[in-house]
This record gives structure tokens, sequence and C-alpha cells, in this order.
């Protein structure tokens, strides 16, 4: 990684009030990778009208599992599954984010769900969010994000509709005092 360019990598984008892109107003992003050529995340707080049974029936893929929400993870690549999941495993295509977290996009974690080697916690979702060289740092200096480490508690154990202000509550943050100014010194 280049000097000039901290990573974001476990931490949480939280959309600012005056974000106008439809596709992130009021959400909360889990940075996967950040690095000098871009970053890569997934919504984690917007729930699709589809539930995890029935995409795994569509993919006619006979794992029992329990009614779970399936996230719009971004605007890129819709038609494709990303799962964010601890622990880590050992699954076809894995991107190791942090010791305990990973990002699968291969089938046979799904397969694994209902296995013995199904991971403890996870969260499936449809398409990313992407951002070329530059762009997130540009995005973050116009005061279109907050961010804050990420929190496993919150990515995993948190109802979605609690995500976003539980994540600005670990900034010790108000909503209703943003604004939508960002300052310079």
């Amino acid at each position: 990684m280049s000097a000039n360019v901290i990573s974001l990598r476990n931490h949480f984008l939280i959309s600012m009030p005056h974000m106008d892109d439809p596709n992130f107003v009021g959400t909360l992003t889990y940075i996967c990778e950040h690095n000098e050529h871009g970053a890569m995340g997934i919504v984690v707080n917007r729930p699709l009208d589809i539930t995890l049974r029935e995409i795994l029936e569509q993919l006619q893929m006979d794992t029992p599992v329990q009614d779970e929400f399936v996230y719009a993870g971004g605007p890129v690549l819709t038609d494709r599954g990303f799962v964010l999941h601890r622990p880590r495993g050992q699954w076809q295509s894995t991107l190791p984010i942090t010791e305990t977290i990973s990002l699968t996009t291969s089938r046979d974690i799904l397969a694994s769900f209902t296995g013995p080697n199904a991971p403890q916690d996870k969260l499936v979702a449809l398409g990313y969010a992407g951002w070329g060289a530059g762009q997130l740092e540009q995005e973050i200096a116009d005061n279109y994000w907050l961010t804050c480490p990420a929190s496993e508690e919150i990515l995993f154990h948190t109802p979605h509709a609690q995500k976003f202000h539980a994540a600005l509550a670990s900034l010790g943050v108000d909503l209703h005092r943003l604004s939508t100014k960002a300052g310079h010194a």
C-alpha cells in the first residue's frame, strides 16, 4: 500500500444525511479492501425482498436454512453473491479481511451452511460497492461519509434497522447534529 493511502479495511462507512446517491442513502458499508487501487465494500443494512432460503432454492441447492435476510450489497455485480463470515474457513474463493472475518464468493460456502464447517456468523449480499483509485478518499474529503472501526457485534448481531445508528453511536455522534458542510483547516 502506498504511504499516503490509509487503509479503511475493516472499517464502516456511514453515509452522511446529504448523501445524494440513492445506492447509499442511509447505508452502513463494511470495507473489505482498500488500497491505492481503490476500495471494495458490502452494504450491510439494506435487506432485499428475497431470503437466503429462496436464493438456495433458485440455485437448486438442498441446503435447509432459516429464512435469513439477503442484503443489497451495492450497485456492482448485483447478480453475484458475497458472503461476509466468521470464522474464516477454507472455501474456493475467499478474501481474508481480518484474523476472524473473510469474504467468500464461491458457491461452496452456501453448501456448508448446515454442515459442521458452517460459518458461525454470516451475512449474505448480492452485489458490492466499489470505488476507483482515490475516489473514496475524495468522497470522504467531500463529507459524504463518516468512518469508524468496524464492530463484529454490529456487523453480525445487530438487527439491520439498527446497524446505522449503532455505528453512529460508536462514534458518539447524533445524526441530527451532523452538518452537510465539510470543514478544512
